[in-house]
């Protein structure tokens, strides 16, 4: 019994997700000539595995050779909490407040997959979130879920920017999305303006090495660039200004997703606490939490630099 594009949204529903779209599986031409462009600028700073293999990350069938169909999902992460003005207290970007969203979709399309074999047993698919070279707002904005902002992350109009997406490659043909949302930015130039870094250097045009997310958790050098020490403002793990001051942040709303409540030392954690951690304390604090990627060395020499300021 062949199974339908309504079944596996109807599905991807129930585990949770806020938009499913699904689209076929084609090289991305456009975008990756913006990704090359991009990348020939040096945008993406220490981000090597940016540059690996480009056409990969424009064709999904490198991925999977059998794939026919794309199954884009997103998954609000909201959460109404705010961040401290007290100098002493570091800043979390709100993505991390919760569990790790690699495992959190990850597990969900572990199970749209195993759901879609019970009825396809010869189906073949691959999940992406993140770690596999996918262009995830551009498969999003083909999928209609929104569009990418100045501010280059994709906006949606029932939930600003506050979304994860990750996709499921699947070997069997399906009916196609095809609605395409339009930009809906206008003139407004709020995250740009906002910008302490001057990271956004156009109209959806983002240079990394300014950015404080970038650097607060990519970057690996021993201390910060002074663009970004002198203007870090207490952020210690990424950095949510741009879609804060978006209106499209108007029609934020809290998560139902429980693995995404955030744990309450990671709101307002104490800057003398995260730097003078141990190595066991953080692996601790954090575990199946997205800011073990910064590793200790990386705290400390973040939560430093915002004690110096």
């Amino acid at each position: 019994m062949s199974i339908s594009a309504e079944e596996i949204k109807a599905m991807a529903k129930s585990l949770g997700f806020d938009k499913v779209g699904i689209v076929p599986a084609e090289a991305l031409t456009d975008e990756a000539r913006d990704l090359r462009e991009w990348l020939g600028l040096g945008f993406h700073g220490k981000m090597e595995y940016m540059a690996r293999d480009p056409e990969q990350r424009a064709d999904p069938r490198l991925l999977l050779p059998s794939a026919r169909s794309v199954v884009c999902v997103a998954l609000n992460y909201y959460r109404p909490e705010r961040h401290s003005d007290d100098p002493s207290i570091g800043k979390i970007s709100r993505y991390a407040w919760g569990d790790d969203y690699h495992e959190v979709l990850r597990d969900k399309l572990k199970s749209l997959l195993a759901w879609i074999r019970e009825s396809e047993p010869e189906a073949e698919g691959r999940i992406c979130v993140d770690s596999a070279p996918m262009m995830d707002k551009a498969w999003a904005v083909r999928a209609g879920f929104g569009w990418i902002g100045k501010h280059t992350n994709l906006i949606t109009k029932e939930m600003g920017s506050w979304v994860f997406l990750g996709e499921l490659l699947l070997s069997i043909e399906l009916e196609y999305d095809s609605t395409i949302e339009p930009d809906h930015c206008g003139k407004c130039t709020a995250c740009i303006d906002a910008c302490p870094t001057g990271a956004i250097v156009g109209p959806y045009r983002l240079d990394a090495t300014h950015c404080i997310s970038y650097a607060t958790i990519e970057l690996r050098d021993e201390s910060l660039p002074e663009t970004v020490a002198s203007h870090l403002d207490n952020w210690i793990f990424g950095c949510d200004i741009c879609q804060d001051v978006c209106p499209w942040s108007r029609f934020s709303k809290q998560t139902a997703e429980e693995r995404f409540t955030p744990r309450p030392q990671l709101i307002t954690p104490d800057l003398n606490w995260l730097a003078g951690m141990t190595q066991e304390e953080f692996s601790a604090t954090f575990r199946k939490s997205a800011i073990k990627r910064t590793k200790l060395s990386g705290m400390r020499r973040n939560a430093l630099t915002a004690m110096k300021n």
